[in-house]
């Protein structure tokens, strides 16, 4: 996984509350357990006019105009500004795959589910949670302001433009992950050894489980 210490980007917003994991992802994406390739099928049925099936060439298929992140100016954001309740419903681990795939770094919301925000650690994106007034004053700013940027300094756990600077809470565990680039698996292999030491002795302990029948 990435290590995640500063970001600077233009942000990206989807002014929707209670923005479910199938419109993130749908359903129809879910068969590959593979983590990367999802990101031409983020919010597919909003990007789209037509019907998403895995393996299109998304290419060439008919953009809906009307959904704001289609807009030429948020192309290559890496910070997403949304509403309450991101990430509700199914608990699919694809969804925060499918945004980081897209290449959002950052999620900025009021509130999360639950399922969702942890995944998003897992996986390498930062959901950070400000008050509702903080929000609304960034899609005030975002909206008005092409090419608008945020820099996100993990470390600190602080907010930058050139005029203002708001500090956010994070878990120090989940910030120590990210920071860091340890998802689970990373988390495991820093006892690597402790585990060979196990399983030599396991072995010995109890060879008749590792007779070949």
């Amino acid at each position: 996984m990435e290590k995640f210490k500063i970001l600077n980007s233009k942000v990206a917003y989807l002014d929707r509350s209670n923005v479910d994991t199938d419109a993130i992802i749908p359903k129809q994406f879910l068969k590959s357990i593979q983590r990367s390739g999802f990101g031409p099928y983020l919010f597919d049925e909003w990007r789209y006019l037509d019907h998403g099936e895995p393996g299109m060439d998304c290419s060439n298929r008919p953009l809906n105009k009307d959904f704001i992140l289609n807009e030429s100016r948020f192309q290559g954001a890496e910070i997403l500004l949304t509403r309450k309740n991101f990430g509700c419903g199914s608990s699919r681990e694809h969804a925060p795959w499918a945004l980081l795939d897209y290449g959002f770094k950052v999620i900025i919301s009021p509130s999360y589910a639950d399922i969702f925000y942890n995944n998003c650690f897992k996986n390498g994106i930062l959901p950070i949670i400000l008050n509702n007034d903080l929000i609304d004053q960034l899609f005030i700013e975002v909206e008005k302001n092409v090419d608008y940027a945020l820099t996100i300094d993990l470390e600190k756990q602080v907010i930058e433009t050139p005029n203002n600077s708001w500090s956010f809470k994070v878990d120090e565990f989940k910030k120590h992950c990210l920071v860091n680039g340890l998802d689970d698996i990373g988390l495991t292999l820093q006892h690597v050894d402790e585990i060979k030491t196990f399983e030599v002795q396991h072995q010995q302990k109890f060879p008749w489980f590792y007779t070949q029948i």
